[in-house]
């Protein structure tokens, strides 16, 4: 992979020149918070965020989206929408690089899903590893403190420089055109590993699994009956909070909606999560997850055995988000993964 450098004091102003260009989505600060918007110019941009409040998910899988609009009468029309608009998500940790990487492979392997994949493809990615963690963070247990793949240009901090890796074609000519950039030299790409190496060193001590990541779908296949799935969800409030911060849930509902007249609508996609009540309700009246520990045992499933049965992938990342959005503090993973363990195997210590 081919690795540039650009000089710290250069970004604004290449940022500037691609924002003159086209949309440019990246990470500012606002209350106190990083949040992704849209760029108005270089200086808002934020690199050494430590997470925002919600993932850049939103921009490419959005919560609420027209599929398409339609006219009733005896010659009914429909009208797709495809969203192709060139855009930029600027300043993305590897986490939820890894996190759209997942959502790729779902949305292309089990079915052909061309509204996503559209606005995917019309969809930038630049990357940046992470000088600090948040304190919920845990993506170092969960092997996503580093990503190889799923970027079109990728940064690390060097001090005074940033190391550029070139992801694909066009993170290449974003750089000719827009950057004033030079090949890494040997000792620039040694920096640039040693940095990576420890990336995962990043997230706090105590906000680490006690046992192999390895482990994980086994403990939870053992588990299915643990007392802690009934003891923790008493508190949930099923607001659905740890679903909408998560940057990869991807459940959605498709609703229509028809004007008063009844002539002309439109059908919607909008997120859904499997910790709401009605999720795995039928016409039938049949609830399929009627309890709330059902609801939320189906959650840690699905985070840690299910997804990874189908893609080969966790489906945590390990941001943390989940965790600071709940206020009954249940829904940390980290948290709940250490409980299921110690209360199968009697251990926290790591286990390989």
């Amino acid at each position: 992979m081919e690795v540039r450098v650009l000089d710290k004091s250069r970004l604004a102003p290449l940022l500037d020149a691609v924002i003159g260009d086209m949309s440019v989505i990246g990470v500012k600060e606002k209350h106190g918070k990083y949040v992704y918007g849209p760029l108005r110019r270089g200086t808002e941009f934020c690199p050494d965020f430590d997470v925002t409040v919600q993932s850049p998910k939103q921009f490419i899988l959005p919560a609420r989206e027209t599929m398409l609009d339609f006219t009733l009468g005896d010659q009914p029309v429909v009208t797709p929408h495809h969203d192709t608009t060139p855009c930029i998500i600027w300043g993305v940790h590897p986490y939820d690089i890894k996190a759209i990487n997942l959502l790729d492979k779902t949305f292309r392997e089990t079915s052909h899903d061309r509204h996503y994949l559209d606005r995917r493809a019309a969809t930038m990615i630049v990357g940046i590893d992470p000088v600090r963690a948040s304190e919920k963070a845990f993506w170092g247990s969960m092997r996503a403190a580093t990503v190889e793949h799923g970027f079109d240009l990728l940064l690390t901090d060097l001090g005074d420089e940033f190391a550029v890796a070139v992801g694909s074609e066009r993170g290449g000519e974003l750089l000719n055109r827009y950057g004033a950039t030079e090949q890494a030299s040997d000792d620039q790409l040694a920096v640039r590993d040693a940095v990576r190496a420890h990336q995962g060193d990043l997230c706090h001590p105590n906000r680490r699994l006690h046992f192999s990541l390895d482990l994980l779908p086994s403990l939870l296949q053992e588990g299915v009956d643990a007392d802690l799935w009934k003891e923790e969800s008493e508190k949930c409030f099923s607001c659905g909070s740890c679903n909408l911060v998560c940057p990869t849930c991807y459940c959605f509902d498709v609703r229509d909606e028809v004007d008063s007249g009844l002539t002309k609508g439109r059908r919607l996609r909008v997120w859904d999560g499997c910790m709401l009540h009605d999720f795995a309700a039928v016409a039938t009246g049949e609830n399929f997850r009627e309890h709330r520990y059902q609801r939320y045992r189906h959650r840690f499933y699905r985070k840690g055995l299910y997804v990874k049965d189908r893609y080969g992938e966790f489906a945590c990342v390990g941001c943390g988000r989940c965790a600071s959005a709940c206020l009954p503090d249940i829904t940390d993973p980290v948290k709940v993964y250490n409980k299921l363990h110690q209360s199968l195997r009697g251990v926290t210590h790591h286990e390989a």
